[in-house]
C-alpha cells in the first residue's frame, strides 16, 4: 500500500511540478514502467507524454482516449493536423458518477424561487437607486442553482432585451438540462419594453464549460480559438448549450481537482506568495501552459476556496471607463477579463490603480465598480477560513446515495437547508435549530447594515441633486463625488456577495459601516456648503 502511494504521488508531482513540458516529461519517465493495454492510450503517449504523467496511475487511467475524444484515426494519420474531438458534456462524467451528476441537476425548491434583488423583499430594496444608469437595474436576481447558470443569464431582462424566452412559458422556470432544450431564441428583432442588452463573452465562460478549447488564455484574439473577449455575444450565447461542467474542477486526464478559468490563474501568478489563498506564502497551485493557448492550475489535494473562486469572486468582464481621462475600455483591452482578488475595504484603491470603472451614477456622475459575486474574497480571513474550512464542506456535504455509497452533493446546497451535514459535524454540540438560530442573527444583523447604508448613500445622492440645483460650487461636489465612490464599494460587495454576511461578520461589519460613515459624511459636506450659501 504504502508502495502504490509513493506512486501515486510520483504521477502527481511529474504531471504539476513545474511550468514546462520537459519537466513534466522527465517525471513521467522516471516512473517504474508500466505496460499499458493495447488500447490506443500508447499511441496518444507518444506525442502526450504530459497527459500519461497526469492519467497512468490515476483513477481514469485504464480509460480508453476514445472514451472522450472521437476523430482519433484521423487525428492520428495527420499526425495532428486534423483535430480531435472532446466530448466535455457533464453526461459522459455521469455515466460513472451517477449520484455526483443526478444531485448538480437537482432542483432545491427550498432554496428559494426566483427572485429580484431590488424589491422589498429582496436583497437591496434600493439598488435601482442606487445602481441608476446600470442595465442591473433591468432586472437582478439572487442565484439559484448551479444547473440554472445558463438559462437564468439568457432569460433575464438585461440580457439581449428579452430575446431568449423559456420554450413553454413559466412552467419552464425548474427545468434543467440543455439550454436550447429550454430556451428559444426569439430572433434579433425581438425586444420586450424596460429591458436592456448586455451580455458578454467573458461573462459566459463562468457559466459554461463548453467553450474551454475555444477561447485563448484571458479571451485575447487567436486564429485557433473560435471566440474570444470581442466575439458577437448572441453568437458566443448559441454556442453554449451546458451549464458549468465537471472539467471546471477536475481534471479529467488525472482526476486531480483544479482551475481553469483564465482571469482566476491570472490573478494568483500575480501575487503567488500574498493572494487569498495563500498559506505560508504560497498555494497548492501549479499552472500548466498548453502550447501558449490555455492554462490550467493543478492541485495535488482538493481547495474548494480556488476551485468555487473561477465564479465565485468580484471581477470585471465588462467595457467601462479610465479613472484617469474618461476614455472608453472596450472588449479588447485585457482589463474586461479581470480578477483583483481584493475584499471591500481594498477593491477601490485597486481599480483606481488598475485605472478603470464601470459606469457613471446618473444623479452624481460618480464612477462607480458593479460588483459581481465576491464570496471568495469574502471569506477570506474569516473565521472559517482560519480553522481550515472550504467551501465544500458547508455547501456540498457528505450524502448517502440510493446505491448506499457516500458521495459529495452537487448541487451546491445553501448550508441553511442542510444544517445537519453541512454544519454539526464541526459543531456536535449544537442543535440544528440552535445553529439555524445563530446563522439567520449573524445574517439579520448584517442586512441591517446593509439597510443603513442604502438610507444613506440614497440620501447622498438626493442631497447631491438639491446641492447641484442650488449652485454648489463644483469643487465640493467633485468631493462629495468621491465619498460616494468610497461608500458604494463598501455597500455593493455585500449586495453581490450571496451569504448576508455570514462568510465573514467581522468584515461586514468594518466595511458596511465605513460606507455608512462615507455617506453621512458626504451628506453633511454638501448640506454644510448649502447653508454657507443662504
Amino acid at each position: 500500500m504504502q508502495k502504490k502511494q509513493m506512486v501515486l504521488a510520483a504521477v502527481v508531482a511529474g504531471a504539476v511540478a513545474a511550468l514546462s513540458l520537459p519537466a513534466i516529461t522527465t517525471a513521467a519517465k522516471a516512473k517504474p514502467a508500466a505496460k499499458i493495454a493495447n488500447d490506443g492510450r500508447a499511441k496518444c503517449y507518444e506525442c502526450h507524454e504530459d497527459v500519461k504523467a497526469m492519467k497512468e496511475g490515476s483513477k481514469h487511467a485504464k480509460l480508453e482516449c476514445k472514451l472522450c475524444h472521437d476523430n482519433l484515426a484521423k487525428h492520428i494519420e495527420s499526425m495532428g493536423d486534423v483535430k480531435p474531438v472532446t466530448l466535455i458534456d457533464q453526461a459522459l462524467c455521469g455515466k460513472c458518477h451517477k449520484n455526483q451528476y443526478d444531485s448538480f441537476y437537482k432542483v432545491s425548491t427550498e432554496g428559494g424561487a426566483r427572485k429580484e434583488k431590488g424589491i422589498p423583499t429582496g436583497r437591496s430594496p434600493q439598488q435601482d437607486k442606487l445602481l441608476a444608469g446600470h442595465g442591473f437595474t433591468f432586472e437582478h436576481n439572487e442565484p439559484r442553482g448551479h444547473a440554472f447558470m445558463v438559462t437564468d443569464q439568457f432569460v433575464v431582462d438585461r440580457f439581449q432585451g428579452g430575446r431568449y424566452q423559456y420554450k413553454n412559458g413559466w412552467k419552464d422556470v425548474n427545468r434543467t438540462g440543455k439550454t436550447w432544450d429550454i430556451l428559444v431564441d426569439k430572433g434579433a428583432d425581438k425586444k420586450l419594453p424596460e429591458s436592456a442588452m448586455a451580455g458578454n463573452p467573458t461573462c459566459i465562460q463562468c457559466k459554461t464549460s463548453d467553450h474551454l478549447l475555444k477561447w485563448k488564455f484571458l479571451g485575447d484574439k487567436d486564429p485557433k480559438a473560435k471566440w474570444d473577449r470581442t466575439s458577437n455575444v448572441n453568437d458566443v450565447a448559441k454556442d453554449t448549450n451546458n451549464p458549468v461542467g465537471c472539467i471546471h474542477c477536475h481534471d479529467p486526464h488525472g482526476t486531480q481537482p483544479r482551475v481553469v478559468r483564465d482571469a482566476l490563474i491570472q490573478a494568483i501568478e500575480r501575487d503567488s506568495a500574498n493572494n487569498i489563498f495563500a498559506k505560508g506564502g504560497k498555494t497548492d497551485l501549479v499552472v500548466k501552459d498548453f502550447r501558449g493557448f490555455r492554462k490550467i492550475g493543478v492541485m495535488s489535494k482538493t481547495d474548494s476556496r480556488m476551485m468555487c473562486a473561477q465564479c465565485h469572486v468580484e471581477y470585471n468582464c465588462n467595457s467601462g471607463s479610465q479613472w484617469s481621462d474618461g476614455k472608453k475600455v472596450d472588449y479588447d483591452n485585457g482589463r474586461t477579463n479581470h480578477m483583483p482578488l481584493k475584499n471591500g475595504k481594498d477593491l477601490l484603491a485597486h481599480y483606481k490603480k488598475l485605472d478603470f470603472y464601470d459606469f457613471k451614477h446618473a444623479v452624481t456622475g460618480a464612477r462607480l465598480i458593479k460588483m459581481q459575486h465576491p464570496e471568495a474574497e469574502a471569506f477570506a480571513g474569516s473565521v472559517h477560513d482560519r480553522a481550515g474550512v472550504q467551501c465544500h464542506q458547508c455547501h456540498m456535504p457528505k450524502l448517502k446515495g440510493k446505491d448506499g455509497k457516500m458521495y459529495s452533493a452537487h448541487n451546491v446546497a445553501r448550508p441553511l437547508n442542510s444544517v445537519k451535514e453541512s454544519c454539526l459535524g464541526c459543531h456536535p454540540k449544537d442543535s440544528v435549530d440552535a445553529k439555524k438560530y445563530e446563522i439567520e442573527s449573524v445574517r439579520n444583523y448584517v442586512k441591517g447594515k446593509m439597510r443603513k447604508s442604502e438610507f444613506w448613500i440614497g440620501k447622498l445622492i438626493d442631497t447631491y441633486a438639491v446641492a447641484k440645483r442650488a449652485g454648489v460650487a463644483e469643487e465640493t461636489l467633485a468631493k462629495a463625488r468621491e465619498k460616494h465612490e468610497e461608500a458604494h464599494v463598501l455597500w455593493e460587495f455585500w449586495t453581490a456577495e450571496n451569504s448576508d454576511g455570514f462568510h465573514n461578520p467581522d468584515l461586514a461589519r468594518e466595511t458596511l459601516t465605513g460606507a455608512i460613515k462615507a455617506g453621512k459624511d458626504g451628506v453633511k459636506l454638501l448640506e454644510d456648503a448649502m447653508a454657507e450659501k443662504k
